[in-house]
């Protein structure tokens, strides 16, 4: 478990080395574009000021459009008293805890470390679960706290959004800008559509590609946490049963979500953060006799 969080510790760095890198690339695009090496630090410098701003409020953001809302102990106990539980038995700071009024069971956990983490379910999943299930996904929540898979998520999101953010200005400068250019190159000029057009796509790619081994790892440490993998498999089915889309969704929360909140499709399908809820059964069945 150590190994893991110093591993998220580490891929940290490395995801943000990467959007740095697709960040640059977009910045040297335009430059090259406009004969000016200084709009490549210009759009690294915004980048960064962008994703530092939403690392440090994306956790209410996330609130806000999940329309999740604080309670104390009194107004659910037994939600409450789980989340406690796990905190003590795992040995981090007692989480925020919310709930959002939503039939569709899923839950999430958000925030930038242990000590300022957030964890979330819906009122369908709370009614949904016996105490064994609903301890068990909420191990799973907590496990992203403990392994600081929220940190990472965090920062990927962060990145992708200033990506996106500057992808779509630079297409609108391309588009709109200056037609009359005389010394703009036309093979310069698709090279620079490409790369713009692929980088949102290669950044969601990668959020996906981190999203699903964090799942697959957080899945793991509920078994540990509980020391009762069925009870985990037993909420995955049910939730294979009863899954729908939740009231309020959004692509930009979806990664943090138990599971996929967003309405089925085949491009939700292929862009998906989470792994196929039957390989997540299928693992944790077979991790059963090894604890």
């Amino acid at each position: 478990m150590y190994k893991s969080i110093a591993d998220n510790k580490r891929n940290t760095l490395l995801i943000m080395a990467l959007f740095i890198g697709i960040i640059g690339a977009i910045g040297w695009v335009v430059s090259y574009y406009y004969g000016n090496t200084n709009i490549t630090y210009f759009v690294i410098a915004i980048a960064i000021i962008y994703a530092v701003i939403q690392y440090f409020i994306a956790d209410k953001l996330s609130v806000l459009m999940t329309g999740a809302e604080e309670i104390k102990k009194r107004d659910n106990p037994r939600f409450y008293r789980i989340v406690e539980n796990l905190s003590i038995t795992i040995g981090i700071p007692m989480p925020k805890v919310y709930i959002i009024n939503d039939s569709a069971p899923n839950a999430f956990a958000t925030g930038r470390d242990p000590r300022h983490a957030i964890v979330a379910a819906t009122s369908g999943l709370i009614d949904l679960m016996s105490d064994s299930e609903l301890e068990a996904v909420m191990a799973h929540e907590m496990g992203h706290v403990q392994n600081y898979d929220i940190r990472v998520g965090m920062i990927t999101f962060g990145l992708v959004s200033a990506i996106s953010f500057l992808t779509d200005i630079i297409l609108r400068m391309f588009i709109f800008g200056d037609r009359d250019r005389e010394d703009s190159s036309p093979i310069a000029m698709v090279i620079g559509v490409v790369v713009i057009i692929l980088a949102p796509i290669v950044a969601v790619m990668v959020q996906m590609a981190v999203s699903r081994q964090r799942e697959y790892l957080a899945d793991a440490s509920s078994a540990m946490t509980t020391r009762n993998p069925e009870a985990l498999a037993s909420a995955l089915e049910k939730l294979g049963k009863n899954s729908r889309p939740m009231q309020r969704q959004s692509s930009a929360t979806a990664h943090l979500f138990f599971a996929n909140p967003l309405k089925a499709g085949f491009i939700n399908k292929m862009f998906s953060t989470h792994p196929p809820i039957e390989d997540r059964i299928k693992r944790l069945r077979g991790i059963e006799g090894n604890l």
